[in-house]
């Protein structure tokens, strides 16, 4: 016997990309041609070995562009993004503004175009 989902039964995990698909679907709706050619992946953490142009601090998300008939790739890394979030209530924009930063990157974009509410670093 087993207990139907409900939302207390859900792990960090699931409610983390819960908050990313919402993230994604917000910039998509934006996108009159979506957003084809880019994928998005939640890791839980960043590989130990960063690349050589990254900063010394652990990152919260990675942009690979598209290469050799590949799609551009985002990760956003749970954990790290978690702990910077100082609130659990903070973790819904936090998420928002990677997504956001990331797509933007993949695209060409400023952040603002594809989110008008785009907080960016300073907030």
């Amino acid at each position: 016997m087993s207990w139907p989902p409900t939302p207390g039964a859900r792990t960090r995990s699931e409610l983390f990309d819960e908050l990313v698909l919402d993230a994604l679907e917000r910039v998509e709706r934006r996108l009159p041609g979506g957003l084809s050619g880019v994928e998005l992946a939640v890791e839980l953490v960043p590989p130990s070995d960063p690349a050589p142009w990254e900063p010394a601090q652990v990152p919260l998300s990675r942009l690979f562009p598209a290469d050799q008939g590949l799609p551009a790739r985002v990760v956003l890394y749970r954990r790290p993004i978690e702990t910077r979030a100082n609130d659990p209530r903070d973790l819904p924009a936090l998420i928002n503004d990677i997504v956001v930063e990331q797509l933007a990157g993949a695209l060409g974009v400023e952040p603002v175009v594809l989110d008008p509410q785009y907080r960016g670093e300073d907030d």
